[in-house]
């Protein structure tokens, strides 16, 4: 650990210490948790073709029903998704906190049939989706939910008479991510959007004609303060954390999803929970 890591912990730590044993305990356990943000962001290339004008994509992420996330908020997040009325739906991993231990319940099934999408309904894998013997559990709900597995494969999404992809990897913690499986068959000349779970998986992301990356994993960090930011990221989103980055030449756009739920801890401070909205549109003259 260097100094400056070493420093960023201890004040963390200190701070995270001061807060909790005052009231913002209560507001980081009770209220910020069910504070959804609602991010907005315009996705514009010349690769997008006009006729996918105002093609409305949403993301949400990291849910883990089961811990401190109940069923009855996840039918509030799909009231407000449908809402929305998208256009597409993803859903990038981390659907359930302990798959092994999590008491299944049809009515999962039942609100996540219910997100409606004109265009289809997509998912990828998380680390959680993995662990716990969970994989075939949370793929028989997700498919049973009418989400379309993206697991090393992609989709051609077709409007006026022009295409999107949209692509998606295993998750690299605990799946086998392969993008030259993904993309094999991809026209490169086509706009194309990838969901991985982990943002820093991206850096691999840079050698492949892709033009988006949508990722999770990260919960934004959970627990953030002041001039340090967040306090702790899992392994793969240490790098990228929270919101958007242009990567590679500004050939690449990472958007990072702060997760609806929380893991591990049940708090968030200056970090709410995030749905994300993004609206393509068109640069070509």
């Amino acid at each position: 650990m260097n100094r400056r890591v070493f420093l960023k912990n201890t004040l963390g730590s200190l701070l995270a210490f001061i807060g909790i044993s005052g009231g913002t305990y209560y507001y980081s356990r009770n209220i910020e948790p069910s504070l959804l943000k609602i991010s907005e962001e315009t996705i514009s290339s010349p690769r997008i073709n006009t006729a996918f004008n105002n093609f409305k994509i949403i993301q949400f992420s990291d849910t883990h029903i089961g811990f401190h996330y109940s069923l009855e908020q996840l039918q509030e997040l799909a009231n407000k998704i449908n809402l929305q009325n998208p256009d597409i739906i993803v859903f990038t991993g981390d659907l359930v906190d302990e798959p092994n231990h999590y008491n299944w319940d049809s009515r999962l099934t039942t609100i996540l049939q219910s997100m409606k999408a004109n265009h289809g309904k997509y998912w990828i894998y998380g680390n959680h989706d993995h662990g716990g013997y969970g994989t075939d559990i949370v793929h028989d709900v997700m498919e049973k939910s009418h989400f379309h597995l993206l697991q090393n494969n992609h989709v051609s999404v077709e409007q006026g008479g022009s295409t999107i992809v949209i692509a998606g990897v295993d998750d690299v913690m605990l799946g086998k991510p392969d993008l030259d499986a993904t993309l094999q068959h991809t026209d490169p000349n086509l706009f194309t959007i990838l969901l991985a779970h982990e943002p820093d998986f991206v850096e691999k992301t840079f050698s492949y004609p892709i033009d988006v990356q949508l990722s999770g994993h990260s919960h934004g960090g959970q627990v953030r303060f002041p001039f340090i930011g967040d306090l702790y990221t899992p392994a793969y989103a240490e790098k990228y954390v929270q919101g958007k980055y242009i990567l590679n030449d500004e050939k690449l756009s990472l958007y990072v999803n702060s997760g609806i739920g929380t893991t591990r801890l049940p708090y968030r401070f200056l970090c709410k929970p995030e749905l994300h909205v993004y609206t393509l549109k068109s640069q070509m003259s």
